[in-house]
């Protein structure tokens, strides 16, 4: 790693930790070190061949690691609801949720199987229903939900009269837009636990920058080659400058989720929090004082997967 920077985890022994997006890049990191920190470690998946790569790695980096597989596509709710209905009748609490996954920029507009915007469907609307759908595990573990961000998110706003991107897509716009939702929604998770004593702690990370798949080739998203920016990121983090690498980007998340009495937000440390060691941070400009622009995106989110808390 850059400059030696590490983070050591608490004994997790016990725990049960679930990380959507593990079957490579930061999710992976992310997963590995829960899981060589004694974690019993949940990977959703989509593709199952990554994911047996992914526990491959993940046996050989922690030996002794306890891990499995499970089936998810959070482009699909049907996918998202089964994954809960599953994990339910397994009946084990979860402890740990790191809700990491996610996609970027398709040069063109995408749907999810439900018909929203790709990445507004993925990013945010499949993790709002995940958390729905396991919550009965989440507040019988008294869990930790750990909801990854973007410097995107510091960028750009709802776009309430067109959440979809149908009239004029952007992507860059409609990915801030996901991960903008994304924050909201954690905060309001952690007011709504707190008013109404879920026992559920809600905490938001950014990796900062690194050289990840999101930006990588991708030809299912319309992207034929590495973008120009990964090639720049990939070469700076192999210089050990200014950006981290898929395992220091990682490391925010690991700390929002298993620090004692956390922060809100957490992110990487360095020069315009791109790099460097992960410590608590300020939130985003975007997300403070909003706290009826959360409400309405939680309502919103409700109405548009047909998920609900209410019965919680």
């Amino acid at each position: 790693m850059p400059n030696d920077i590490d983070l050591t985890l608490p004994d997790l022994t016990g725990r049960r930790a679930l990380v959507t997006g593990a079957s490579d890049g930061v999710g992976l990191g992310i997963a590995a070190r829960l899981a060589a920190a004694g974690a019993e470690v949940l990977l959703p998946v989509r593709n199952p061949r990554k994911g047996e790569a992914a526990l491959a790695e993940i046996r050989e980096r922690a030996p002794g690691a306890t891990a499995s597989l499970r089936s998810l596509d959070l482009s699909s709710l049907d996918s998202v609801a089964a994954l809960g209905e599953a994990l339910r009748a397994e009946g084990d609490p979860i402890h740990l949720l790191v809700n990491n996954a996610g996609v970027m920029t398709p040069p063109e507009r995408q749907s999810t199987a439900d018909g929203f915007e790709l990445q507004f469907g993925t990013n945010h609307l499949g993790h709002f229903a995940l958390v729905a759908h396991l919550m009965p595990l989440l507040r019988a573990g008294r869990a930790r939900v750990t909801t990854q961000l973007s410097v995107a998110a510091n960028q750009g706003a709802i776009n309430w009269a067109d959440l979809n991107w149908e009239r004029s897509y952007n992507g860059r716009r409609a990915y801030s837009q996901s991960k903008l939702a994304a924050g909201l929604f954690g905060l309001e998770l952690a007011r709504r636990s707190r008013a109404g004593d879920w026992g559920v702690t809600s905490t938001l990370s950014h990796p900062g920058i690194a050289p990840t798949s999101l930006l990588a080739a991708r030809p299912e998203l319309g992207r034929s080659g590495d973008t120009t920016g990964r090639r720049l990121i990939r070469l700076l983090a192999s210089a050990g400058l200014l950006v981290g690498t898929p395992d220091t980007a990682g490391l925010p998340a690991l700390l929002a989720a298993t620090t004692p009495d956390p922060a809100p937000f957490y992110g990487p440390s360095g020069p315009g929090h791109l790099g460097g060691p992960p410590a608590a941070q300020e939130l985003y400009s975007r997300l403070r004082d909003k706290a009826d622009e959360a409400r309405r995106v939680w309502e919103v989110s409700e109405e548009l997967t047909r998920v609900s808390f209410a019965h919680v």
